[in-house]
């Protein structure tokens, strides 16, 4: 049987050496950093904070207090969270290069003819299932360098054609997203380009952590945006940067308890798989990881995430594709007065898991080991918009990958 949910609880969760280990990168998302991040992307001058909707109906409905949905479809008009990764390690980069402390640099400073005459002609590139790639395509831009955007095979045509419509050449490669990643790493040391990725391995961490660190701003505006913590947040893995990152400021803001809930589809299950091994390594998944969440079609972990999310994530989900599908149609046709929310299929997953536990009998056992009840405030991210809206039509529209 193709069960729709697969889980598994995390047997390190909370362990002291986990713990320890976690404990060490956490200075790195402290609020004093994270709000120096955030004084950066500030300096944009079209920079808003993006919306955090409360959906008391839908709420009553799942029998929950509380479900609150950052969205970030809103970001910079992109449709998606992943510019503020991509603009704050180009940043910081940059900074470096200009021997300046990035506090010192707002936006516009790093876009004058003095900093390009001081670091000369340069070219980023990365790997990117569609979001990441556009982000940095629309950094390296805005700030007059050039950028080169590789996708693995089974990408949308849509998302290629935004990353060029950014001024980036762009090309859809025959690979999975992992090997593709390892083909831009070579293209980068071959021709002295910068590589922009937001996985690290031995030898390249510096701009993966910055990477991390210029998603915290989303994190910053919940906080300022939520008057009392979340009790559960359901967060998409994929290579875990963005997971890890929302974690490891949370799980040090709040004094309480959180119940932080990993999500990844069935073909791209690297962190389920992991914690199902219970080993203390990660392991990875292979093959072409062809899924409708694209965002989360990664198979190796980052090593920095998962130490961070092996020591707090209580639990994690493998799920089916129509699982992303389900949570599309439901926050895109709102109950009552609740506000009507554009996800696509990497935005949706973990709410559509989230709804799939409520109101599946099947999963009463997840829902109690979850403690989701009356008195759960739950917190979920719409990472994307409709960033392939052909897509989103075929699913929301005509009920592609409907509910058997």
């Amino acid at each position: 049987m193709n069960e729709k949910l697969r889980w598994v609880y995390n047997q390190h969760y909370l362990e002291q050496d986990n713990v320890k280990q976690a404990t060490a990168i956490r200075p790195y998302f402290s609020l004093d950093q994270v709000k120096r991040v955030s004084q950066f992307q500030r300096t944009y001058d079209q920079f808003e904070k993006t919306p955090l909707h409360q959906l008391d109906a839908l709420a009553s409905c799942m029998d929950v207090e509380k479900i609150f949905v950052k969205d970030e479809s809103y970001r910079f008009g992109l449709n998606a969270f992943k510019v503020l990764g991509g603009i704050y390690a180009i940043a910081q980069y940059v900074a470096n290069k200009l021997g300046r402390n990035i506090e010192e640099l707002s936006f516009e400073q790093l876009k004058s003819p003095e900093v390009r005459a001081q670091v000369g002609n340069l070219t980023f590139i990365s790997t990117t299932d569609g979001n990441h790639g556009r982000g940095v395509a629309w950094a390296a831009r805005e700030l007059g360098f050039q950028a080169r955007i590789y996708m693995p095979a089974g990408s949308a045509a849509e998302r290629l054609q935004h990353i060029k419509n950014e001024g980036a050449f762009a090309e859809i490669t025959t690979m999975n997203y992992d090997d593709t990643v390892r083909y831009t790493s070579q293209l980068a040391l071959e021709n002295g380009w910068v590589l922009i990725q937001d996985t690290m391995w031995e030898g390249y961490d510096e701009i993966p952590l910055w990477i991390m660190q210029g998603y915290t701003t989303l994190v910053q505006e919940i906080v300022e945006q939520i008057q009392q913590a979340p009790t559960h947040v359901f967060l998409q893995a994929g290579v875990g940067s963005f997971a890890g990152s929302v974690v490891a400021f949370l799980q040090q803001f709040y004094e309480q308890e959180i119940t932080f809930v990993l999500v990844e589809p069935h073909v791209a299950n690297c962190y389920y798989e992991s914690f199902k091994k219970n080993t203390d390594q990660f392991v990875t998944v292979g093959g072409e990881m062809q899924t409708i969440m694209a965002g989360l079609a990664c198979g190796e972990p980052n090593p920095q995430a998962w130490q961070i999310l092996k020591a707090y994530t209580k639990i994690s989900i493998s799920c089916e594709e129509e699982i992303a599908a389900t949570g599309m149609r439901v926050l895109g046709n709102p109950l009552a007065t609740d506000t009507r929310i554009i996800a696509g299929e990497s935005g949706a997953a973990p709410f559509g898991c989230f709804y799939e536990i409520m109101v599946n009998d099947q999963y009463q056992e997840l829902k109690q080991a979850l403690h989701l009840n009356e008195q759960a405030r739950v917190l979920f991210i719409n990472t994307e918009g409709d960033t392939d809206k052909e897509s989103y039509q075929q699913i929301v529209w005509h009920g592609k990958y409907a509910n058997q």
